[in-house]
């Protein structure tokens, strides 16, 4: 009993101590966490500052504002839809099919197909990346993988928006406001101090503008740029007047149940895409087609005419590349001599794209008013060109999509241009790729494809901001027409990439640069003439310079005189006319003389 008595009371004394010793031991372990946390709390503060930091200075490349970095200007609930497809066709035909509930209904049994004809693996009809043969590029559907199994009609696409200032036009939705300043422009010939005169008011707007640091909202508006592409339904119920709406310009022939019209026409082709919440309305334009570009779908809707306007735009001169090219307009005079005046008046005829464009947004601000809508516009190819240039008129946002340069035609078209604004604020944004010969203007010269499929894409000059993904570099990619096409964009390129492109300025940059563009009005001067390497330099004065030098150790000595070309007594011109006495087997002339040095070394031969 004593020993268990002692036991116990030795038990019992140890057991005090290890409780203490316990508690000592999670103060510590509680005090270090403490102190983790605190450290944790304090780094991620630094690195918070760091990354805001960044940020701030990081908006030169992606041009947003400062106030943009927060979170209060990204609003990721707007989700967008298609709602209307314009058609502006040839003979002035304008048409407009409305994406209602009913004509999905109608329509079902096609969109069921087309949904499982773009549900097949890329395997299935994809071609080989080497192939060139054109028509085998051109007949795939040129949907994105991204999207497979998804009906063009009904896909819902999500965008997410940030605030800029736009400088505009304060009257350019006054009806034939545009179209006079553009006429009276291209009359003075874009004469700055004759247009200062006009005293054109401009307006400094708060708007949204697409978030271009934002992958989603870059392939939202890629994926706008391919549903351009997509073939409506094909049986002949579907193109009668039962579907599309016509809105002017054309009366269709009543008697005629039979008559065709909209989708089937050559012309200009928009889809609209609205916001759920109605205030974010987004154009997206067609672009080129058929002809030989791997551009587009399988819908040589409107091949002829897009052929004709890529050949006016994004050439130097009506597409005159060679002697048997036919020309697209008649300004051409003489050998790299093109009518200016005469360009201009072509691309602002009424048959021209650019008219159509500006008629098309016309149509669609009837609908939704500019003063009510965040309207956008988007665009692949040609289409991203026209997106461009009507951004550029009324002050729309664009992002454009491997659109060819563009600078010529908005030169040549004196759009209206604020004066003094900086870069950033004209929401115009380039997306490209460096393995893409169209958007880096290297798709010209006698083997090229586009030559060779009857395109003269001459120019590289854009406006607004580039974003270029260099995929030669990063990816080794060579560069390939395939490049060119919208899902291969999207699927290939911007889903391929961690982050957006950054997007810079474009450099200084000059199209047709020997090319001389001439007028007839007696009050402009036109451009000096190019020199020609096939003919001499003209002499100068009334004697030649004779210049000799001699080397003899290790010294040069130089003379110069002048000998009179009078002679004393002869009834030959003073002046005798130089030729070449020898070329290269090129052409260039290596060595000039006068009319009878070759007659005289032949004799003392």
């Amino acid at each position: 009993m004593p020993i268990e008595k002692d036991m116990g009371e030795h038990k019992g004394s140890s057991s005090t101590p290890k409780r203490k010793k316990n508690k000592k031991v999670f103060s510590h372990v509680s005090g270090g966490i403490v102190v983790f946390l605190l450290l944790l709390l304090i780094t991620a503060s630094s690195n918070w500052s760091r990354i805001t930091q960044y940020a701030q200075s990081s908006s030169k490349f992606f041009f947003l504002n400062e106030s943009d970095v927060s979170n209060k200007d990204f609003d990721m609930s707007g989700t967008l839809e298609l709602k209307h497809i314009f058609h502006h066709g040839i003979k002035s035909s304008n048409r407009r099919l409305d994406i209602t509930q009913e004509y999905l209904t109608k329509h079902a049994s096609y969109f069921t197909s087309l949904t499982q004809q773009l549900s097949k693996t890329p395997d299935e009809f994809e071609i080989n990346s080497k192939s060139e043969n054109l028509e085998d590029i051109y007949n795939q559907m040129d949907w994105p993988k991204v999207h497979q199994g998804k009906n063009p009609f009904t896909i819902q696409l999500p965008i997410r928006k940030s605030h800029s200032v736009s400088t505009r036009l304060k009257e350019r939705s006054t009806p034939n406001f545009i179209e006079s300043y553009l006429s009276y422009a291209t009359s003075i010939k874009g004469d700055a101090k004759l247009l200062n005169r006009i005293d054109l008011e401009w307006v400094d707007e708060e708007i949204k503008v697409p978030n271009i640091t934002d992958k989603d909202t870059i392939v939202t508006l890629a994926t706008i740029s391919s549903n351009a592409y997509v073939k409506f339904p094909l049986d002949d119920k579907d193109k009668n007047k039962t579907d599309w709406i016509d809105i002017g310009g054309w009366e269709p022939d009543q008697k005629n149940e039979d008559l065709n019209f909209g989708w089937d026409e050559l012309g200009l082709r928009g889809h609209v895409f609205v916001s759920k919440d109605n205030k974010t309305v987004v154009i997206g334009i067609k672009g080129t087609s058929g002809a030989g570009l791997p551009s587009g779908g399988t819908s040589d809707e409107t091949g002829g005419n897009d052929k004709i306007n890529d050949n006016l735009l994004f050439s130097c001169c009506c597409a005159r590349v060679g002697y048997m090219w036919t020309t697209v307009c008649d300004c051409y005079e003489d050998t790299y001599t093109c009518n200016q005046d005469c360009l201009e008046k072509e691309l602002l005829k009424q048959d021209r794209y650019y008219q159509a464009a500006l008629e098309l947004y016309r149509n669609i601000t009837a609908i939704y008013p500019p003063e009510k809508h965040d309207i956008w516009v988007t665009g692949h190819s040609l289409g991203g060109a026209l997106a461009s240039l009507l951004g550029r008129t009324f002050g729309l946002p664009v992002v454009a999509f491997e659109a060819p340069g563009e600078m010529l035609a908005s030169s040549r078209l004196h759009l209206p241009s604020p004066p003094g604004i900086p870069h950033y604020m004209e929401n115009i944004w380039h997306v490209g790729n460096t393995a893409d010969p169209i958007y880096m203007g290297v798709c010209n010269g006698v083997s090229s494809t586009c030559n060779v499929a009857g395109y003269a894409m001459e120019t590289a000059c854009h406006t607004g901001y580039q974003c270029v993904y260099d995929v030669v570099t990063d990816l080794g990619w060579r560069v390939n027409m395939l490049n060119h096409r919208i899902h291969t964009v999207i699927d290939d390129i911007i889903l391929v990439y961690n982050d957006t492109a950054k997007c810079i300025e474009q450099p200084p940059c000059r199209d047709c640069f020997n090319w001389r563009f001439v007028t007839h009005d007696e009050d402009e001067d036109d451009e000096p003439a190019l020199p020609n390497p096939l003919k001499p330099h003209p002499t100068k004065g009334k004697g030649n310079t004779m210049i000799t030098s001699t080397t003899g150790g290790g010294g040069v000595s130089t003379s110069t005189g002048t000998s009179s070309t009078q002679p004393a007594s002869s009834p030959e011109p003073t002046d005798t006319p130089e030729k070449c006495l020898k070329r290269t087997w090129y052409g260039w002339c290596v060595e000039w003389g006068h009319e009878g040095d070759e007659e005289g070394d032949n004799d003392k031969k």
